[in-house]
């Protein structure tokens, strides 16, 4: 008999049960940790490891490329911080640069701060 891991379950639940602008939030949250876990294995010399978290990174930035909805000028905006961020993880995986990732997870961060604030003030609304 398998048994599950409660962590996996409680996430799988999580993303299953979640509003797409939650969905968003979380996407914003992965990207910034994995960006750190990518750091984290840059100064402890395994790059390998910083290779996955970066790729995993980039995962997330190529799933809200694909979500966002054509016609808007702010999907247009997004799309172009999204291919720039997309663009300097490719380069900090291939020189293994501490700095372009710091710059990414920069606007990372501050996309998840904004997106935070705009779901509390659309709830404050409702």
């Amino acid at each position: 008999m398998a048994f599950s891991n409660p962590y996996q379950t409680y996430q799988k639940q999580a993303v299953t049960t979640s509003k797409p602008e939650e969905l968003t939030l979380m996407l914003f949250q992965g990207m910034v940790k994995f960006i750190r876990k990518s750091k984290m294995a840059i100064e402890q010399n395994n790059l390998e490891e910083s290779h996955s978290y970066n790729l995993r990174a980039q995962d997330i930035l190529s799933e809200l490329i694909v979500t966002l909805k054509p016609g808007y000028t702010i999907s247009d905006s997004l799309l172009s911080l999204y291919d720039y961020m997309k663009s300097r993880l490719i380069e900090a995986n291939i020189h293994k640069s501490l700095d372009l990732l710091e710059e990414v997870e920069g606007h990372a961060l501050e996309l998840s701060e904004t997106w935070s604030t705009a779901m509390k003030q659309k709830n404050t609304k409702n």
